[in-house]
């Protein structure tokens, strides 16, 4: 008889316990064990929260190398049924061998669950050559592919999966029991000081600015604290384009618009000669919101609201000031569409950017959070969850930055883009605006403006002053790209091997399909030819859902916090003459009580980092077992502790320190 020493880890997870009986069967290259019961001198305690227990299988001869193990917990009548997670399990042979085998999911019923032995090159589809891990293989895809199902949301927006509800949801993608308390939790008490001050379905306009502050007062930031300080000045309002929730839309400006007609004579540069001198010299920009032109208001509580499409055009001062000296409400030049520059009235020229400022919120909120980051992520993770199986190299690299994407989705979808969610009932761009916004806006997403170095390139941003997305968005993006490409170079020693693997050829295939609907114009890729090209992609994919991620919606509260900073709606329309406009006409404009308080409340919402929040390159789960991966992983956090240290210590000499891209601010994935 031969003994090979089982030790089985239970994740330390709240719930993660079972008391029911668990069998094993190891299953090698030349036989396999018996199924056996796991009895140890731990009783029913073999398998609770964070327990790790050691058992012994014993074979009457050697059965070669491990190739998979079957794992079941059948139920008996002493114990209910109990839902179990296991993380790995450890397989120790007579020949001094150590075999790993990840697991990391829940464990619900009393079937026979297989799980793959995770050391080694025989990963990849074609180095896969024992029948039985072949079969195990194509039963782990069957499966995958019924519970990870694509579902056309809607017309001309990236698919999503197919789940009735957050529940209905496989549980290995499922909240933990912390993050669903934390996040009800925080839900329930903002909604709740809202019902105490009688705002939550409060209809009157703003008396004056004051009574803003009372709304949230104890909920802030320091940094929307500054913004309640700042919000009507002119720097700010141009800082925000560069450092903001929304630094992606800014670009420079080498060509007066043809609809923004803007001469020498309108503007004041401080001195510093024509405007078409200052094009030449790089220091005027643009932010345009065209996909925003044409979009059907949305009716709240019976009455029409107000969504510009402006455009604004900023100047660079010597002081390195972006300041905007031209504002636009609307596409189309004429008579009762006048342009606002900073020598107008007061009022006028702040309405003006308050109108700006509100059709941000809608742009980013739709473009740069929900469809660049939110909808994207999960294409990549259903995509990866129903054609990579477990024990393949992109699966362990890709797997930890798809965390909680399905279910958050799943309750966007449900609470915040349906047909009675939050844009209808408090955004300006709800109902139909909000499906044609979508639309629009993944028709203008290219694989370009999804990779940070050539995005910054292309908006012609590589050496804008005091622009911390950037500089901490590329050094981010080469420290993940160095950890990708040396990875998947580890196990991808030429172009042929990624050719030849279906699995990774069918992962990039559905994104092509399924998330930018198999349009040739975004430069996606439908296959992968070689090995830089594939690392480039998985560099963009991790960027995306956690940089890209923590950019556009870690800042929410900090710059929606203060309500007349991010309005997101307008009561009334634009001034089409100036000199008209006051104070009260002004917080007429403004979202009514009961509206900005919603808005606000779920603003506090979505940007609250959970307690069991994982940050970038941190893996608690640990599916790769390798040396050189392993090692890796090590050097990719170093170099994430060197930026994030940088990070910390250029924000001590800002007035407002830029932390969304700071490696322990930034999670791992899409999970909020």
């Amino acid at each position: 008889m031969v003994n090979y020493i089982v030790t089985i880890y239970t994740g330390n997870l709240a719930s993660a316990s079972t008391f029911n009986s668990v069998c094993i069967k190891l299953v090698g290259t030349e036989g396999e064990s018996k199924r056996t019961w796991l009895i140890g001198f731990k009783g029913p305690l073999s398998f609770i929260s964070g327990a790790v227990s050691s058992f012994t299988v014993s074979c009457p001869d050697s059965i070669g190398k491990l190739v998979l193990i079957e794992i079941e917990k059948p139920c008996l009548l002493l114990f209910l049924e109990k839902s179990w997670f296991p993380a790995k399990v450890e397989v120790r042979s007579p020949e001094g061998d150590t075999y790993n085998f990840p697991i990391y999911r829940w464990i619900s019923d009393n079937e026979v669950h297989r799980f793959r032995e995770a050391t080694g090159l025989s990963l990849r589809i074609f180095d896969d050559d024992h029948h039985l891990g072949k079969y195990s293989r194509v039963l782990e895809l069957k499966q995958r592919g019924e519970d990870y199902g694509w579902d056309d949301y809607r017309e001309g927006v990236p698919h999503c999966m197919n789940a009735k509800d957050p529940l209905s949801l496989p549980s290995e993608v499922q909240f933990s029991f912390t993050k669903h308390t934390e996040f009800r939790f925080t839900a329930l008490t903002g909604l709740a000081e809202l019902k105490l001050k009688g705002l939550t379905d409060a209809k009157e306009n703003w008396p004056n600015i004051d009574a803003i502050k009372k709304v949230f007062w104890f909920k802030q930031t320091d940094i929307s604290e500054h913004v309640q300080k700042h919000w009507e000045e002119d720097a700010f309002f141009g800082y925000q384009f560069l450092n903001g929730v929304n630094p992606m839309l800014i670009q420079r400006c080498s060509v007066r618009p043809t609809n923004f007609p803007v001469s020498d004579d309108m503007v004041f540069l401080s001195g510093q000669g024509s405007l078409e001198d200052e094009m030449k010299k790089g220091n005027i920009f643009l932010c345009d919101y065209k996909h925003l032109d044409g979009l059907k208001p949305n009716i709240i509580n019976g009455k029409k609201q107000y969504l510009m499409a402006p455009l604004v055009l900023l100047h660079k001062t010597p002081d390195d000031q972006l300041m905007p000296i031209a504002i636009q409400l609307k596409q189309t030049p004429a008579d009762d569409n006048p342009i606002f520059f900073p020598t107008d009235s007061e009022y006028d020229w702040l309405t003006a950017k308050i109108f700006v400022r509100s059709a941000d919120f809608n742009d980013h909120q739709l473009n740069a959070h929900l469809l660049r980051t939110h909808l994207l992520a999960e294409v990549f993770a259903v995509s990866l969850l129903r054609n990579v199986p477990m024990v393949h190299p992109l699966y362990k690299l890709l797997v930890p930055h798809t965390r909680y994407t399905l279910q958050i989705n799943k309750l966007a979808r449900g609470l915040l883009i349906s047909d009675d969610g939050f844009f209808i009932k408090f955004a300006a761009s709800g109902g139909e605006g909000k499906r044609t916004l979508l639309k629009r806006s993944l028709s203008s997403v290219t694989y370009r403006s999804l990779c940070v170095p050539d995005d910054i390139a292309d908006r012609g941003l590589e050496d804008v002053p005091k622009f911390y997305y950037r500089d901490d968005g590329l050094k981010l993006w080469d420290i993940i790209h160095r950890f990708v490409k040396g990875v998947l170079s580890f196990y991808y020693k030429n172009d042929s091997e990624v050719q030849n693997d279906s699995e990774l050829q069918k992962w990039i295939s559905d994104i092509y399909e399924h998330g930018f609907l198999s349009r040739t114009s975004t430069g996606i890729p439908q296959s992968f030819t070689t090995v830089p090209e594939m690392v480039r992609f998985v560099t963009m994919v991790i960027f995306t859902c956690s940089g890209q991620h923590s950019a556009v919606n870690a800042g929410q509260f900090d710059y929606g916090g203060w309500m007349p900073n991010t309005p997101t709606t307008l009561e009334i329309p634009p001034p089409t003459e100036k000199g008209k406009t006051s104070e009260a006409t002004m917080l007429q404009a403004l979202p009514n009580m009961g509206i900005a308080a919603n808005g606000m409340a779920a603003m506090w919402l979505l940007s609250r980092p959970s307690y069991d929040s994982v940050p970038l390159g941190q893996y608690p789960e640990q599916h790769f077992s390798e040396e050189t991966p392993c090692d890796l992983i090590m050097d990719f956090q170093r170099e994430l502790q060197i930026l994030s240290e940088n990070i910390t210590d250029r924000n001590k000499d800002l007035e407002v320190p830029y932390t969304y891209l700071d490696p322990k601010e930034v999670e791992n994935s899409v999970s909020l």
